[in-house]
């Protein structure tokens, strides 16, 4: 590959930033995303869950136990439950700055909307819906009415701001019957027999497969991109593994390092 070829497939590669700068900054909070638009990702990746009063927080684990001060599984918790909470000392706690606690409170997807939408940028969302889960169908639900009142709710298939990411087929499922031009992202831990064609679960459109998968089968990303599908792999934080993605042309790399990536690409 030429330079000049080399220096145009890395900019084309999107960089997502994985619960925002989130090897910076505690993740899934503010501090972590606005970190994330400081460093130039391109798009940012969070993952949804319902409390108990039914709003979207961006909480990974299905207990706060790891990422804050509390305890308990965040559908069992009202938000005012988690707004009490601190989601920031963890990290780091004897080398991290002192974060505003402004910007470590649990963070709403609508907030996060809201800081995207303000950014003065075109910034994309990869949003990912937790399961297994207590409010089956409830949270693809209130992600759709989220999105609709941000008017994200029936994009351009070829150019949407915004992806809805699952491990879960039958997610997908959901999203693409209430809102067929959301792009989705079916995410994979191991490629099942059914799947090693490069053929993907009904309803998703963009085969999400984690770094394992790309180190140990490479030749699968050319089977999906033969397939007609892109590819976005997370969670890639090494330099050897940037540069894998990058020749094996995968068109987005999640990670915790949005700066390191895009300095690595040539883009910072």
């Amino acid at each position: 590959m030429t330079h000049a070829r080399q220096q145009d497939t890395h900019s084309a590669i999107q960089v997502v930033a994985h619960r925002g700068a989130s090897e910076d900054a505690p993740e899934h909070t503010l501090a972590a995303y606005k970190k994330a638009i400081e460093d130039g990702a391109d798009a940012l990746e969070c993952d949804v869950r319902l409390t108990a009063d039914g709003h979207l927080v961006c909480v990974h684990d299905r207990r706060v136990n790891r990422t804050s001060n509390g305890r308990g599984a965040v559908s069992a918790l009202e938000l005012a439950d988690l707004a009490a909470l601190d989601f920031g000392s963890w990290k780091d706690p004897d080398e991290s700055p002192d974060w505003d606690r402004d910007f470590t409170s649990v963070l709403t997807l609508e907030r996060l909307l809201e800081l995207v939408a303000d950014a003065g940028r075109r910034i994309e969302l990869a949003i990912e819906t937790k399961h297994p889960t207590r409010w089956a169908g409830q949270v693809e639900e209130r992600l759709m009415q989220t999105l609709k009142r941000f008017g994200l709710d029936a994009p351009d298939p070829d150019d949407s701001p915004v992806r809805i990411m699952s491990f879960s087929a039958r997610s997908l499922h959901r999203v693409a019957a209430a809102a067929p031009t959301i792009p989705t992202v079916y995410l994979m831990q191991f490629v099942t027999p059914r799947l090693r064609d490069g053929r993907l679960p009904a309803g998703a459109r963009i085969a999400g497969p984690g770094i394992r998968i790309v180190r140990n089968h490479p030749g699968y990303i050319a089977r999906l991109h033969r397939a007609g599908h892109r590819v976005h792999v997370w969670t890639v934080n090494e330099p050897e593994d940037v540069e894998l993605c990058a020749r094996l042309g995968v068109e987005a790399i999640i990670t915790n390092r949005p700066r390191q990536v895009l300095t690595q690409l040539g883009r910072a």
